[in-house]
Order: C-alpha cells, then structure tokens, then sequence
C-alpha cells in the first residue's frame, strides 16, 4: 500500500466525493510523536482493504488544507489524526496513541 500526497484543496473535494472508504492521515514531520503513530500504522496497515484510498498530509506544509479538512468534515483538528471517510462523511477520527490501523480495518470489515 502507498500513500497519496495531499498538496492541493481540490483533493479535498474529490475525497469528499469519493465512493467507499479513504483514508487522511493527517501528520506533523515536527513532532515525535505523529512520527510514532505513523510508524505503528503503517506496520500493520496490511490489515487494510487494498480498495482503501489512503491519503496523507504534511499539515507543517499544508496547514490551509488541515483547517479545510477540519471543517469539510466537521472534526476538532488534531496531530497526528487519521480520518475515515465513508461516501463523503467521516465515520472514524482517532489521534494520538488512538491512532489504530485494526480499528479502521474493523470498521471498513463490519
């Protein structure tokens, strides 16, 4: 599995009108621990439907998208954050140490 780069807002739109289920993993490269929970994720992320559309964003760099996010799909920013999206709406948020790749394959198996 890779990891689609968030670098323009427009994505933002085509993720809110993606059918199924994607992925934003919201990270900060300046911080320790959104390094961690990246790490821990992406060790078990197998566990994830290879249909998952997985997108992650640089928020240091990108901090206008990170607030559009926020309010496209009506969450308290956070970081590092993994947001699940389904058909447009988001059905998990985690951060910090909740950040869990068997929860989100959970959620999209059930």
């Amino acid at each position: 599995m890779q990891w689609k780069q968030i670098t323009d807002l427009v994505q933002i739109s085509e993720i809110k009108n993606n059918e199924g289920y994607s992925l934003i993993f919201k990270h900060s490269t300046r911080c320790s621990v959104s390094s961690m929970a990246k790490r821990r994720f992406e060790l078990d992320w197998e566990a994830i439907p290879e249909t998952t559309k997985l997108y992650f964003l640089d928020l240091v760099s990108f901090r206008e998208i990170s607030a559009n996010i926020a309010e496209t799909f009506q969450v308290h920013h956070e970081s590092p954050q993994i947001l699940l999206i389904k058909d447009g709406d988001c059905v998990l948020d985690a951060s910090h140490s909740d950040i869990s790749a068997e929860e989100v394959a959970e959620m999209i198996n059930n």
